[in-house]
């Protein structure tokens, strides 16, 4: 399924589900979330391809002792795209049983025996998206970048010139790296725009409740449910 969007024209990982929510008041906020990554994408892609540096393969440290909370938004895409992707595990997740239990709060959908290790890659939240290939703002306003802190010494002492574990000016970023990754702070305000609270919850906490629902909201609509922000019309209840 491809869709037009403000940003962009993509192809979707969830047409399925977006089939069913059309018409509801999630419909658009999966929309503009995909539109979001796919953006995060293209410009790691331009990122990647101008500067040739990339996370080691096969790392995955940073998924190591973290979970991460996210937006409302990032929840309903997460959700989506397991119910469009991996139904099974969205169908056990809606019932508390997440596929991987770790006890050092490493992320429940992290696989330490895969060599790609997260298991809900197309789906992931914007900050696994971000981790390792973005900018932020520095004290100045100018945009600023630092090495991830889990790349290997020698790997970042192998580059020409060598890097150090330190913080880039943009102008430096451009000298070395011949581009600077996008800036984080621009990518993460859209996905606020996708969520009503503004709040970020924990995986874990928000993401069985948030199946559930689309779930529901999924039988609402295809049950003749023609109220568009999703509750019940007086007809269907």
């Amino acid at each position: 399924m491809q869709y037009s969007s403000p940003q962009a024209k993509i192809m979707s990982q969830i047409s399925g589900i977006l089939e069913k929510l059309e018409g509801t008041s999630v419909y658009g906020v999966l929309l503009d979330m995909e539109a979001s990554y796919e953006r995060i994408s293209s410009e790691q892609n331009e990122w990647y391809k101008k500067s040739g540096f990339n996370c080691p393969s096969g790392c995955g440290s940073c998924c190591k002792g973290f979970e991460p909370d996210i937006f409302e938004g990032e929840a309903l895409y997460m959700a989506a795209w397991l119910l469009e992707n991996q139904r099974f595990t969205a169908m056990k997740i809606a019932e508390d049983e997440f596929p991987f239990a770790h006890d050092d709060g490493t992320c429940l959908f992290f696989n330490e025996n895969s060599p790609f290790h997260c298991s809900i890659y197309g789906g992931r939240a914007f900050i696994c998206r971000l981790f390792g290939a973005s900018s932020y703002k520095g004290k100045t306003g100018e945009k600023v970048w630092r090495p991830c802190k889990f790349y290997p010494d020698e790997y970042l002492s192998s580059h020409k010139p060598p890097i150090q574990k330190r913080q880039y000016s943009e102008a430096e970023t451009e000298t070395i790296l011949g581009a600077v990754p996008p800036l984080m702070s621009d990518l993460i305000e859209e996905a606020k725009a996708s969520t009503k609270s503004g709040e970020t919850v924990l995986i874990r906490d928000v993401l069985p409740r948030t199946i559930r629902w689309l779930l529901w909201l999924i039988d609402m609509n295809n049950n003749g449910n023609d109220n568009p922000n999703g509750t019940p019309s007086p007809a269907a209840a």
